[in-house]
């Protein structure tokens, strides 16, 4: 990978910080559940379809299809803040359309982990969207539920 691609991934990244921050500070984007915050994003997929062969997102979980959206979660303590890394995550989307179920894949990208994967969500929703986690530490299965809609 070339150091412009590096860094234009990491101001992806930090767009996508600042969206989810955007988002969490709108309410409703984040939960505690046993001591993890979870926090989770959804973006269309055009945004990583556009991006090089070579670069990491190109290829990420198949690849995207068009109408695609890309379910984003990142897991942290929520008492040290530590990023949360060897999770299992499922993600169970029930919307108008029906029920998707999906496992969320680990994305190690500049060295911080998320979770995602992609989901063909049709319509503006609303979706509600259930995480079963598994996390390091933690003897079982943690559940979060969210409800989602394209603004």
């Amino acid at each position: 990978m070339t150091t412009a691609c590096v860094t234009k991934l990491g101001w992806l990244l930090a767009g996508l910080l600042l969206l989810v921050s955007a988002t969490v500070a709108a309410g409703g984007y984040r939960q505690v559940v046993d001591g993890v915050a979870i926090y989770f994003g959804v973006m269309p997929a055009e945004l990583v379809r556009g991006h090089p062969r070579e670069h990491p997102e190109s290829g990420m979980h198949g690849g995207p299809s068009a109408g695609e959206s890309h379910l984003l979660v990142a897991l942290f303590d929520d008492k040290t803040g530590t990023r949360i890394r060897g999770a299992a995550i499922t993600a169970t989307i029930i919307g108008a359309d029906g029920k998707i179920e999906k496992k969320l894949e680990p994305m190690v990208i500049e060295g911080t982990t998320t979770y995602g994967n992609y989901f063909y969500l049709t319509g503006s929703g609303p979706y509600r969207i259930a995480l079963r986690i598994r996390t390091p530490g933690i003897g079982h299965d943690i559940e979060a539920t969210f409800t989602w809609a394209r603004s």
